[in-house]
């Protein structure tokens, strides 16, 4: 009885087989459907293998909500060089009252403005980035996954250290000593991300008049990076740029100088790298795999069957007739009917005659 059971059951299993299987006297193949197979077969290892680099490769996931942080105080990374003496220039942030909020931790270092040739080389290389970062944006979603080490400047090696105060030097110097060229070499807010380039990084801007205003408005996006290779709270920066010449007869009025006004955003941006999970992976594997097979399999079955409407259209191939055979011996094998008229019938006898 039990064994009884395990045959039915096993019965009903084979009745649910959704692929039956065709015995191999049924099946007929031929060169066109071969072909086709090869045709196939490469192209879903092709695309099997592109997929496995897509499943490989990463991207970034941005994310927009509201910054809630108040009580954070907010980091400044700069590093500009200006054309002028060092006991000529001071410097100091202000916040929105104009009160000096940061005075320490500014270092003054006596450095050549001028570049030499292997600097001034770096320097243009620094600007092409720029210029591709600007029209392709996607290139800043390479440098947030590789975090590249940024390449040595190659500029003079720095003095020793110099501290100073900040101190309004207009009424004490001649306005004929200002050169407020400089070359901003870095400017970034927040923790420093190794490899990532900011909007001013590499600016260079040369005086045409010794009273001259250099103005630079900054949007300030605070960021938190998480990748595979940095997590950190950093900060995006927009900037547009403006400079005049001061000149009091012509109603240009003003301080000559370098001014960077920054504003902080309300918004904050969360950039997260992602991946491919595994199952989806499969899945689009499957769908490679079947749409091909599929595809493929009715392409052919559509062109065989043009071809047999156009040879059947003109009787070609197959479809073409056979020779009729008129030799003796054929015609001896058939009969031919002679028509004989019988006087007394109403109508003509057909007799057959065989030779």
């Amino acid at each position: 009885m039990r064994r009884f059971s395990q045959k039915k059951a096993l019965n009903f299993v084979k009745e649910m087989d959704a692929f039956p299987k065709v015995p191999e006297s049924y099946v007929e193949t031929s060169a066109s459907g071969g072909t086709v197979s090869l045709v196939a077969f490469t192209a879903m290892a092709l695309l099997a293998f592109f997929e496995f680099f897509v499943y490989r490769d990463t991207w970034m996931k941005y994310e927009y909500e509201v910054d809630k942080d108040f009580s954070s105080k907010l980091r400044i990374n700069i590093d500009i060089t200006v054309a002028m003496r060092c006991q000529f220039v001071g410097a100091d942030v202000l916040d929105l009252a104009e009160t000096m909020v940061a005075s320490e931790g500014l270092q003054y270092e006596p450095v050549v403005f001028e570049l030499s040739p292997q600097q001034r080389q770096w320097h243009r290389n620094l600007l092409v980035v720029q210029n591709q970062l600007r029209e392709e944006h996607s290139l800043q979603d390479v440098l947030y996954k590789s975090v590249l080490r940024g390449g040595p400047t190659a500029l003079p090696p720095r003095a020793i250290p110099h501290p100073r105060g900040h101190a309004h030097l207009a009424a004490l110097v001649s306005h004929e000593t200002y050169n407020f060229s400089h070359r901003i070499d870095h400017l970034s807010f927040g923790e420093e991300v190794p490899g990532i380039l900011n909007p001013l990084d590499g600016t260079e801007k040369v005086c045409t008049d010794h009273n001259q205003m250099f103005q630079y408005f900054i949007t300030v996006v605070p960021t938190k990076l998480e990748t595979y290779k940095v997590s950190a709270d950093t900060h995006q920066y927009s900037v547009t740029e403006r400079e005049r010449v001061i000149n009091h007869a012509t109603g240009s009025h003003g301080v000559s100088g370098i001014f960077m006004k920054y504003d902080l955003s309300s918004l904050m941006v969360r950039v997260t790298e992602q991946h491919m999970p595994l199952w989806q992976f499969l899945v689009r594997l499957c769908g490679i795999v079947g749409g091909i097979f599929s595809t493929t399999g009715m392409l052919h079955n559509l062109v065989g069957f043009c071809v047999d409407v156009v040879c059947c259209r003109f009787k070609l191939g197959v479809y073409k007739p056979k020779e009729m055979v008129t030799s003796a011996e054929t015609l001896a094998c058939h009969g031919t009917v002679v028509q004989q008229r019988d006087p007394a019938a109403a109508s003509p006898t057909l007799l057959p005659t065989w030779y």
